[in-house]
């Protein structure tokens, strides 16, 4: 159903009004009086019609509102002040720009619908303002008159409350929107700011921690087995034995400590116990209980116990040399057989200096200066410790030590044999100069070079002895031997008696740099 309205105003114009359409005629005079204005391009007929503003209608001696900056009105000034509009489209409505809130929030509902062009909740909050601004300046004040009419102005506190409400209604989703990204952003910076302290701690970490070698990563692996394989730590260990690790290995490879790393607690504990009895029973007594051997013995001993390493620091002190003193007797009198032999002493000094380190992870204490920080209670583990290992390495020697030393003639004829072998010119030189293998080699085998080289060096020969099984100190020691005397061969075959000989003592393991 179609209603209709139909105007007359005093220029004798008839308005004719319908709920689609609006149909205006105009008198003559009217006609000749008032000039049409431009319609405004870019929109069919049928569509102006369609979105043609009903309020100016009302109002006809005033010209249809002109948008700032029409590029189609040459004789409308341009905008400058506030906020300046953005340039006109061609297919833009016009009363987008120049009508109320309300006209324009539909008209952009309307075109947002038809176009594929979707704003953005803010843009379209700062279009609302925009529109607002530019409503004061491109209304005519004779429209401005009416509107006032029709919308009087609010109060002050009523119009704050409207504008809050439109922006609220507006911009709310912006507002949750920015709140919900601050509390993301928040949460964001919070997590990076994590990230970045675990990076400079994780950073810090590698900075100070030193990268491990392939070597040591398979020492670890190894030892953190159930059960340790024997036969692939021997290997291993052949080419030396990073000092954290050499205090376990060689007890590993000495027998004192199991494969089954399970069981290396009970075993320690058990065994450190066994030598507290034993301090017991043959140190801790008095004088008069002891026979004459075991006098004499414990004498011999306290008498070497001061000559032993004189050139390390360690070995000066009062608490190592208490240690040393005792375990060697304890091992002099459970071992009668053999008893206490000068030379003893010298093959515990390495285990010692070993044993001690562990407790430090593996630093050097060869100074004695780390001595004020161990306790008595380390102390006593490490000459427990060092006593059964020392234990294990003589049973294999032990021959070494016994009447007439049979086990240090075989080695040193042994020697003889192998450099005769190697380099029949020097050992001719040596037999037609006097010098025999007895005079010189006899150290070597007794003390297995602790006199000769420095004991760091003679730490990493060890690992290669242990490492070699119960022939180590027999067997590869003298091919270690032999190795220095076809080093020097050349040397030694152009000396005469005193300048070998001495030689041999002392300048041969100084070429060499071990000491």
């Amino acid at each position: 159903m179609v209603s209709s309205l139909i105007k007359i105003d005093t220029n004798c114009n008839l308005q004719f009004h319908t709920n689609k359409y609006t149909y205006s005629i105009m008198s003559s005079s009217s006609q000749q009086s008032t000039k049409a204005p431009p319609q405004p391009r870019g929109l069919p007929g049928f569509l102006r019609r369609t979105f043609r503003n009903p309020y100016e209608q009302d109002v006809p001696e005033s010209p249809t509102p002109v948008l700032p900056n029409d590029p189609y009105n040459n004789n409308m000034p341009q905008v400058t002040q506030g906020i300046s509009a953005p340039p006109f489209q061609p297919n833009e409505d016009p009363y987008m720009r120049s009508g109320s809130l309300e006209n324009a929030t539909t008209t952009e509902n309307s075109e947002s619908d038809s176009s594929s062009h979707i704003r953005s909740k803010s843009e379209t909050h700062v279009s609302a303002k925009l529109e607002l601004q530019m409503n004061e300046t491109s209304i005519s004040p004779s429209k401005k008159h009416l509107r006032a009419v029709a919308f009087p102005p609010l109060t002050n506190e009523r119009q704050q409350h409207n504008s809050n409400t439109i922006e609220s209604s507006i911009g709310g989703d912006d507002s949750s929107d920015s709140n919900s990204l601050r509390s993301g952003s928040t949460t964001n910076s919070t997590i990076d700011s994590s990230i970045n302290n675990i990076n400079n701690k994780n950073a810090d970490e590698s900075n100070n921690t030193p990268t491990k070698s392939y070597k040591e990563t398979q020492f670890d692996t190894m030892l953190e087995s159930p059960i340790i394989p024997l036969r692939d730590l021997r290997k291993l260990a052949w080419n030396g034995i990073p000092a954290h690790h050499r205090p376990k290995i060689w007890k590993i490879l000495l027998g004192y400590l199991p494969a089954n790393t399970s069981r290396h607690t009970t075993t320690l504990t058990r065994r450190r116990r066994e030598y507290k009895d034993a301090i017991k029973q043959h140190y801790d007594i008095p004088d008069d209980s002891r026979t004459n051997s075991e006098q004499e013995t414990l004498r011999q001993v306290l008498v070497d116990v001061p000559r032993t390493a004189p050139e390390v620091p360690l070995f000066h002190n009062d608490r190592v040399r208490r240690c040393l003193s005792r375990l060697l007797y304890i091992w002099a009198m459970r071992h009668p057989a053999s008893s206490y032999v000068q030379g003893i002493n010298d093959l515990a000094t390495p285990l010692i200096s070993v044993f001690l380190s562990g407790y430090f992870e593996g630093k050097d204490c060869l100074d004695g200066e780390i001595m004020a920080d161990v306790t008595d209670c380390i102390l006593e583990e490490v000459e427990a410790d060092t006593y059964w290992c020392l234990t294990n390495l003589l049973a294999g020697i032990q021959d070494h030590y016994t009447s007439d030393q049979p086990g240090m003639q075989r080695m040193v004829m042994h020697l003889e044999e192998l450099v005769s072998r190697i380099d029949a010119d020097l050992a001719a030189h040596l037999k037609n100069t006097g010098i025999e293998f007895m005079q010189f080699a006899f150290k070597w085998m007794n003390c297995l070079l602790l006199r000769e080289f420095r004991l760091t060096c003679v730490m990493r020969l060890w690992d290669t002895y242990f490492s070699e099984g119960d022939g180590g100190f027999e067997d590869f020691h003298v091919y270690v031997c032999a190795s220095f005397l076809v080093h020097f061969s050349g040397e030694l075959q152009q000396m005469g008696f005193d300048d070998l000989f001495q030689f041999m003592q002392v300048s041969c393991v100084l070429s060499v740099g071990c000491v």
